[in-house]
C-alpha cells in the first residue's frame, strides 16, 4: 500500500483516484462510507488496492493497526453546508481530520486535506489570513476550526509536510449522489433535459436576477492542484479555485447554449417562433425571453448563511509554484455537459 484517499467514492475524492491512476498510481487504499451504495460507481472504472470502511479505517489507525502509506489524502467529511447537527459535522469534518493528521505527524506521512472557501462566510477578501475568515455555517466553522489547529501545529514544526486546499464551487464529473448539493451545473442539465428551462435565483444582497457571483472550478483542474502539491511536498493553506468571479447566469448560458442544438424541439416544448438558428448562440437576454432560463424566489432557509460572492486569491497559489491556468465556466461547464450527455446516455429530442 503506498497511498490513502479518503473519501474516495466521493466526488472530488474520486477525481482524485482517477488523477493518481492517470499518473500510473493503483496501489493506494480507499476508505470511504457506502451507506449510499450508489457512490460505488466513482471508483468502478478506477483501479485501486484496497477499500476500507471510514470508521472501521479510523479505528484501525488509533490502534495502531494501519501500514503506514507514502501519503495521505484527506477528502472525506460532511460536504452539507446546510447540515444543522453540529455534533456530527464536528466529529465528521474536525475531530477525525484532527486525529488524522496527528497520525500522520507521528509517523511522518506527508497529509494533504481539503478545506473549503465556506471559511470565509461573509467576507469580501478571499485571502488564506485569519482576518478574512468569517463563517456563515457549521460546516464552514468546522473547515476553520481545523485550519487553525494546522496553523498552530504548523508554528511549532512539522515532521512531514501538511497542504490544507480550500475549494472554491467545485462542478464536474461525479457528483451524481450529492443530491442538494450538487452544482448548479449539475441540476440545470437535469431541469433543461426534463423542462427546456433552467432556474436561477433572482436578485439578492445588491446582486441582479443570476448575478451573484462565485468563483466556479471545474473538479478535474482541483484533483491536478492536489496532485500538484502531493509531489511537491509544500506545507501551507492554499485557495483552489480559478481567481475569476463568474456570474450564475454565466452557468445558466453556458447549460442552455450546449444542451439547446441537442434538445432543439418536442411537441411539450415547440420552439419559439422567432428563435434564433439551432448553430446561433443565444445571449442572456434571449435566453431569458425565450423562457430558457427562469428566476425563482431566494429561499427562506438561506438567509444569513449564502455567500452571494466569492472570488479566491491565488497569490499563495502561484508563489508556490502551482502555473496552469483554470477552465472558465465557458469551457468547464461546456464540457461537464457534454459528459453528461455522455455519460447518462440521454437521447436528444428530435
Amino acid at each position: 500500500m503506498t497511498y490513502i484517499v479518503t473519501g474516495a467514492a466521493g466526488f472530488i475524492g474520486s477525481n482524485i483516484v482517477k488523477a493518481l491512476n492517470n499518473n500510473g498510481i493503483s496501489n493506494f487504499l480507499a476508505v470511504d462510507n457506502l451507506k449510499k451504495a450508489e457512490k460505488f460507481v466513482n471508483l468502478a472504472d478506477n483501479k485501486i488496492i484496497d477499500y476500507m470502511d471510514k470508521d472501521l479505517f479510523i479505528d484501525l489507525v488509533r490502534e495502531g493497526a494501519i501500514p503506514q502509506p507514502e501519503a495521505v489524502i484527506h477528502q472525506g467529511a460532511c460536504s452539507d453546508t446546510m447540515e444543522t447537527d453540529g455534533r456530527y459535522m464536528m466529529n465528521n469534518n474536525f475531530r477525525y481530520t484532527q486525529e488524522l493528521f496527528i497520525w500522520c505527524q507521528e509517523h511522518k506521512i506527508p497529509f494533504l486535506y481539503a478545506s473549503s472557501a465556506a471559511v470565509y462566510g461573509a467576507s469580501t477578501v478571499f485571502k488564506e489570513d485569519v482576518k478574512f475568515e468569517k463563517p456563515l455555517t457549521v460546516y464552514g466553522f468546522s473547515k476553520n476550526l481545523f485550519d487553525q489547529y494546522f496553523r498552530k501545529e504548523m508554528s511549532k514544526g512539522l515532521t512531514a509536510p501538511v497542504t490544507g486546499l480550500r475549494y472554491f464551487n467545485v462542478y464536474g464529473p461525479m457528483e451524481q449522489h450529492k443530491g442538494r448539493m450538487a452544482s448548479v451545473a449539475y441540476h440545470q442539465f437535469n431541469e433543461y433535459v426534463k423542462d427546456h428551462k433552467v432556474k436561477l435565483f433572482e436578485g439578492c444582497l445588491g446582486f441582479p436576477n443570476g448575478g451573484q457571483r462565485r468563483d466556479f472550478v471545474y473538479v478535474e483542474d482541483v484533483a491536478d492542484v492536489n496532485m500538484f502539491f502531493l509531489a511537491k511536498g509544500i506545507s501551507g493553506i492554499y485557495n483552489c479555485g480559478t481567481g475569476m468571479a463568474q456570474e450564475f447566469n454565466d452557468v445558466s448560458l453556458t447549460v442552455v447554449n450546449t444542451l439547446r442544438e441537442r434538445f432543439p424541439e418536442t411537441k411539450e416544448y415547440p420552439r419559439p417562433a422567432g428563435q434564433p438558428p439551432l448553430q446561433q448562440e443565444l445571449s442572456l437576454q434571449q435566453a431569458v425571453n425565450y423562457d430558457f432560463i427562469e428566476y425563482i424566489p431566494f429561499p427562506q432557509a438561506l438567509v444569513g448563511k449564502y455567500q452571494p460572492f466569492t472570488q479566491a486569491d491565488l497569490t499563495a497559489l502561484r508563489e508556490a509554484g502551482y502555473e496552469k491556468q483554470f477552465r472558465p465556466v465557458e469551457q468547464g461547464v461546456m464540457e461537464y455537459m457534454l459528459y453528461l450527455l455522455d455519460k447518462t446516455g440521454v437521447a436528444p429530442f428530435l
